[in-house]
């Protein structure tokens, strides 16, 4: 849904709305309120309070006490001039507007869905555009409490996703923690990354990240407008899941982020190294190729429809490097994001990262088994470089560290130590040997019973915990009351963490900073405990293996 047809229907309905709560204020605090022709479930709220912010002013619903404003604008329509352009600031309104519904998804490749169906089914399936430079605020109060504010960056790498989803719905959290949350839309895949920067002159000097630039604009309009929802501009957290953890990375390597936030927080995912800019400039003068464009004639780009442009991105052959995400570009991305130290940009911003036991447990979801032939093939081939009697020997190494898992997890568990939770290590230890702030390392091994216990701990089952949605996210964590506990105790690390930069509260054990010689590690499963580099073995062999490749 575009703004514009926001706007719309306000004028509309508003006042049936008003008319109808009036009414009878009492049957929507009892049975809610489903407006005719909305694809937002507005049971259960009533009109919320108005805002100011620096283009207009907003108003929200609220809910179970939260104030919720969904598809605010922080930057214009990015179609048309504005195509391939760094964001532009909203234009001004007069009045009052409505923001009771999701704005406008990023474009993404058509006809794609989550690899996990149980996490699709979280997916709102908002109409995506180019209208879609919007946030969605959670609020306790439209007062001056200056609460830590909590910005959330959607997972999807840096091409799908979107930051509308049910599961990233933030009142639970604001409500428990007293806590302002913040979910963000921006641009994607070739209309957030196509590099133009470097063969288009001074017109398109700028044209490059435009995805990340969005980002940073985000934190801006935070930093100008959040004290007038309550949330405090001097202690803003970026977080994020899978790409956005990626994106939280990448925020802390650009300058023209520096001071807009002052924590971060990276779940099961990163990003050290970026596309050059030699690379991506190649790339997009094949991609120009495709649309029988040359050099001179990119302001063509601005006047297509954008569907020509999605056709000839997702058309075959792919072009490697096209539009896949940040380029170190020299100035929005002066170097890679975290390589070979941390950013400099960020050096007294505190980090929190970590990783789920089994993370490609949600792909699929898997089969419940694997045969001892796959299993050693699968160890031999993708861990131990083709050497067969090294790809034994760490077989018979993580059956002996973990002799009650059977194959299936077991190899899910050794895939995830190699890739992101080795990249959680690496982030930790970057992060200590810059030191100038903490970071804090943690391990979730909460296992989800769904789909026969075939998931294990997977990607993306810590967000509806560290949200406090257990119920919204019932189909990725079944209805065991245990979850509560775990949902409580990480909502408050992560909200403690926004709150002072140390995620330690009373109901957890001491979390200690995170150091490359204990590896203290925060592990959150049925038992909530500290653990002392709890994957050691596991892990040096890895390491073994990788220094031998």
């Amino acid at each position: 849904m575009s703004f514009k047809k926001t706007q719309s229907w306000s004028h509309i309905n508003r006042r049936r709305f008003l008319k109808m709560g009036a009414k009878s204020t009492a049957g929507l605090a009892m049975g809610g309120l489903a407006l005719p022709g909305m694809t937002q479930d507005m049971r259960l709220t009533t009109i919320g309070g108005i805002a100011r912010t620096r283009h207009g002013r907003v108003r929200g619903l609220l809910k179970e006490g939260v104030q919720q404003f969904w598809g605010v604008p922080y930057g214009s329509s990015t179609g048309g001039a504005n195509r391939f352009m760094p964001p532009q600031a909203p234009k001004p309104w007069s009045g009052v507007n409505d923001h009771f519904q999701v704005g406008q998804n990023a474009l993404i490749q058509p006809g794609t869905s989550e690899p996990a169906p149980v996490v699709t089914a979280l997916n709102r399936l908002s109409e995506q555009g180019e209208d879609c430079l919007s946030v969605n605020i959670f609020t306790p109060a439209l007062d001056n409490a200056a609460r830590p504010v909590m910005v959330w960056m959607h997972g999807g790498g840096f091409s799908a996703g979107a930051g509308n989803y049910l599961l990233y719905d933030g009142t639970n959290l604001a409500k428990k923690e007293d806590v302002v949350v913040v979910s963000v839309n921006h641009r994607l895949n070739i209309f957030g990354f196509l590099h133009l920067a470097d063969i288009g002159g001074d017109k398109w000097a700028q044209s490059t990240n435009m995805g990340v630039q969005d980002l940073v604009a985000t934190l801006q309009w935070v930093k100008d407008n959040i004290e007038n929802f309550g949330g405090d501009p001097d202690r803003v957290t970026i977080f994020g899941q899978s790409g956005g953890a990626g994106k939280t990375n990448t925020v802390m390597a650009m300058p023209s982020a520096e001071g807009l936030f002052h924590r971060s927080v990276a779940q099961s995912g990163s990003a050290f190294r970026g596309t050059s800019a030699d690379d991506a400039s190649e790339a997009t003068e094949r991609f120009l190729g495709k649309l029988d464009l040359r050099n001179n004639q990119l302001d063509q780009l601005q006047t297509m429809g954008y569907r020509q442009i999605q056709d000839a991105f997702y058309s075959e052959p792919a072009i490697r490097g096209l539009g896949s995400g940040p380029v170190i570009d020299g100035t929005i991305l002066p170097r890679h994001q975290w390589d070979p130290t941390a950013p400099s940009y960020s050096a007294n911003v505190p980090l929190m990262m970590g990783s789920t036991e089994t993370e490609n447990g949600w792909v699929g979801p898997p089969p419940y088994e694997l045969s001892e032939a796959d299993m050693l093939n699968r160890f031999v081939t993708r861990l131990a470089n083709n050497d067969d009697a090294s790809g034994g020997q760490l077989l018979a190494l993580y059956k002996r560290v973990y002799p009650e898992m059977r194959n299936q997890m077991l190899w899910l568990t050794a895939e995830s130590d190699n890739t992101r939770r080795r990249n959680a290590h690496t982030m930790g230890r970057l992060k200590y040997e810059q030191g100038t702030s903490e970071s804090y390392l943690y391990f979730f091994d909460w296992h989800s019973p769904v789909h026969n216990n075939r998931m294990g701990s997977y990607h993306t089952l810590d967000i509806p915990f560290v949200f406090y949605n257990m119920d919204l996210g019932a189909s990725m964590m079944g209805a065991s009351q245990e979850r509560y506990q775990l949902g409580h105790v990480m909502s408050a690390a992560w909200a403690a963490f926004a709150r002072n930069g140390n995620p330690n509260h009373a109901d957890m054990p001491t979390w200690p900073a995170f150091n490359p010689n204990e590896f203290p590690t925060m592990m959150f499963g049925d038992e909530v405990r500290m653990v002392n580099d709890p994957n050691r073995e596991t892990r040096l062999a890895l390491d073994a293996l990788r220094a031998n490749s």
